[in-house]
C-alpha cells in the first residue's frame, strides 16, 4: 500500500510524466494505493474535471479522513521538526502515511524528508 501526495495525483494524470510512469509501474507489480482526505481536497481543489477525478478515484482503493489518531500523530510529527509552520498540512499528510506504516509517494521531498527521522518513509 502506498500513501500518495497531491503531486502524485496531478502529475499521475499527465500522459509521459514520471508520476504517470511510475503509478503504472507500481499498478503492475500490485501496489494499491490511498489518499488523505486532505490530499483529496487539494487535488479537488483544481482545476481538474469530472473525468479526472473520475480517473484518480478508481486508481485509489481508499481516501482516508482525518481521525483522532492520525491528528494526534500529525501533532507528534508537527512538534518533532520544531513546529515549522510552513509544514502544518504535510505533517497531517504524513501522519496519513505513518499510521499505516505506509511510504509516502511525493515528488516533494524538501519538505517531508525532516519526517524521515521520526518515521515516515519516503519512496525515491
Amino acid at each position: 500500500m502506498i500513501c500518495l501526495d497531491t503531486n502524485y495525483l496531478i502529475l499521475g494524470l499527465v500522459p509521459g510524466s514520471r508520476e504517470a510512469d511510475q503509478l503504472v509501474r507500481w499498478s503492475e507489480n500490485g501496489e494499491e494505493f490511498y489518499a488523505p482526505a486532505t490530499v483529496w481536497y487539494e487535488f479537488l481543489c483544481g482545476p481538474v474535471d469530472s473525468n479526472q477525478v473520475s480517473a484518480m478515484r478508481s486508481l485509489m482503493r481508499d481516501i482516508i479522513p482525518l481521525d483522532e489518531s492520525q491528528a494526534e500523530e500529525a501533532a507528534r510529527l508537527f512538534n518533532a521538526i520544531g513546529r515549522r509552520r510552513n509544514l502544518r498540512i504535510d505533517a497531517i499528510i504524513a501522519a496519513a502515511a505513518t499510521s499505516r506504516q505506509a511510504p509516502l509517494a511525493t515528488n516533494n521531498l524538501n519538505d517531508f524528508h525532516v519526517f524521515a527521522a521520526h518515521g515516515l518513509q519516503l519512496l525515491p
